[in-house]
Formats: structure tokens, C-alpha cells, sequence
């Protein structure tokens, strides 16, 4: 995360390309000069090892051409280490300090990838426009209190983004990735699965973050279904049965999808003329099973808006 001191600073790292990595020193010294102190309402955690930052940086597989788009880069860490890689990086962050900051670390540290980065201040669970051309690859250190949330909006309003690689809290990761039937499968599960493949990616101790938190986090990887979801049933349709599904985990589908429905009987035709159980519960079902009830029965008066972001 960005700093202003010169390339050769003590604790500096080479990231190629002229860039020069941040060390721990380095980001504490940034930190006390602009007056920051980590905000735990903002999930701040920001990441001190340069190796993890290079780790990330080759499991995001970049190339020349790609428009990296980061969330939260916060003193620019992982920053100095995507624009080498890139041919452009859209940074969103949320602290107009931090936001303001950036562009004159990269100046600093790496000139000549500067021309590289726009830096947007705002929500990354709102934002809906950015600069120049569309973003290809989402790869960030998400803020640990708003992760699915900003993957989910960014996946729907974002469709230039095709993969990604995101480091999240390690149990953020497992919910994020769980297949059917497992504990930790829910409603982030199916909505993440609806758009493409998504795996755990490894870990990451909570030793290389500044200041440390109290978890372990862990990466996980995306990649966009070829050529997107067909258009009926979309993607409301969809993830209204999932939410109507996952509200009464305890309940089976013909009970928790009444509401959706009008009706448990309403509910028990649309379930078994996709093929499903009416008995089953949610856990225990597949993206494709969730479109398929979607698509055989619509609730009586439309679909329930799904939470966004």
C-alpha cells in the first residue's frame, strides 16, 4: 500500500518493471506521517510481506493487456506490484487520505508506470462507473466486514470482469467456495457458483498484515462462465429462490419456497417440474437446480429483490 519515500528506501522491495515494493517500516511511516490509524469499522488490514504480495501477484496469471481492477489498495502495496504486471489499474478506495496518497507513491516509487493508475474514491459496494476501459481482472485485499457483498455487486454491474483473485477472511473463503451439502454452504455459495467456477485459491497468515488481526484469511479464485448466463431465468429470478430457500434453512423446499410461490402447493409444482425433490432443503441443492426451479414457477406477484452487492 503506497508510500512516498524513495525506491531505495530501507525496506523497499524490487517488483520488476522499475516499481519497488513497500516494507513494514515503510508503511508505518506512511501511516504516522498522514495521521492513519488502521479503522477496524473499515476492515482495515493491510498486508507488510513482500513475498505475499508477489505470491498474489503470480497467482493473478496477469498479462500486458489486462485492466486490473483493485479494491482497497490502501498505502499501495499490492498496487506497485499489479501495474508491472498490467497494462492498467483501476484502484477504488474507500478513504479519501488513502485515495488522495496513492497516485504519489506510485509517482515516487515506480514513475514510470505512473501513467498506469486511476485511483476512484468511493464505495467499492456502490460504485457502478469506471474510468477509461472496462476492467478484465478483479484482484484485491478485500476489507474483511464487506467482502461477498462487494464481490457480488462488482460480478453483476462489472461483466468485463472475467476472473479474479481475492483474498478474504479465511472463513469468508470456505463460505465463498463450500459445495452442496457441506456445512458452511449457503447463500453466498450458489450466488458466487451462479456466475462461474470459484476455488480456494491457499492461505494467508495473519502474520503478514498490519496490524494483525485475529483470523487467518484466504484467497480464492474466479472464473466467468464463457459467454455469460442465459437470459431466462436471469439473475434475480435465480438468487429470489436462493434467498427464499436458504431464509428457513431448517425447512424443506416446499415449505420455504411457499412464500416465493404463493402457495406450498404452488411451490411443490414449480420444485418437482424442475426435477427436484419437494422434500429436499436448500443446502443440499446445485446452482443449476436452483435455475431450474426458477425457471418452472414464478412467485404470484414477481420475483423478491435479491440483497445487492
Amino acid at each position: 500500500m503506497p508510500g512516498t519515500a524513495s525506491a531505495g528506501a530501507a525496506g523497499a522491495e524490487p517488483a520488476g518493471a522499475g516499481a519497488a515494493l513497500l516494507g513494514p517500516a515503510d508503511i508505518r511511516a506512511l501511516a504516522a506521517r498522514l495521521g492513519i490509524r488502521p479503522a477496524k469499522r473499515l476492515g482495515q488490514n493491510f498486508v507488510t510481506d513482500a513475498g505475499t504480495i508477489r505470491r498474489i501477484t503470480a497467482m493473478a496469471q496477469l498479462t500486458p493487456g489486462d485492466v486490473v481492477l483493485e479494491v482497497g489498495p490502501g498505502f499501495g502495496s499490492l498496487t506497485l506490484a499489479l501495474l508491472a504486471a498490467a497494462r492498467r489499474v483501476i484502484a477504488v478506495e474507500l478513504d479519501p487520505v488513502l485515495a488522495a496518497e496513492l497516485p504519489r507513491t506510485i509517482a515516487a516509487r515506480a514513475p514510470g508506470l505512473a501513467d498506469r493508475l486511476a485511483v476512484v474514491t468511493a464505495d467499492a459496494a456502490r460504485v457502478r462507473e469506471l474510468p477509461g476501459d472496462p476492467p478484465t481482472v478483479l484482484v484485491a485485499n478485500l476489507p474483511y466486514n464487506a467482502s461477498v457483498p462487494v464481490v457480488l455487486h462488482l460480478l453483476a454491474t462489472m461483466p468485463s470482469v472475467r476472473r479474479g483473485l481475492v483474498m478474504v477472511q479465511a472463513e469468508v473463503a470456505d463460505r465463498m467456495t463450500a459445495p452442496p451439502g457441506t456445512r458452511t454452504y449457503g447463500v453466498p455459495s450458489v450466488k458466487l457458483a451462479w456466475y462461474g467456477e470459484v476455488r480456494r485459491a491457499g492461505s494467508v497468515p495473519r502474520s503478514v498484515f498490519w496490524p494483525v488481526p485475529r483470523v487467518d484469511s484466504g484467497l480464492v479464485a474466479f472464473t466467468r462462465h464463457p459467454g455469460g448466463r442465459p437470459a431466462a431465468p436471469g439473475r434475480e429470478e435465480v438468487f429470489a429462490v436462493v434467498d427464499a430457500a436458504f431464509a428457513q434453512r431448517r425447512k424443506t423446499l416446499r415449505a420455504a419456497l411457499a412464500h416465493w410461490a404463493g402457495s406450498a402447493a404452488g411451490a411443490e409444482r414449480a420444485i418437482r417440474a424442475a426435477g427436484v425433490d419437494p422434500g429436499r432443503r436448500g443446502e443440499s441443492l446445485g446452482v443449476a437446480e436452483f435455475s431450474r426451479i426458477a425457471a418452472a414457477g414464478r412467485p404470484a406477484a414477481g420475483p423478491a429483490p435479491w440483497p445487492r452487492g
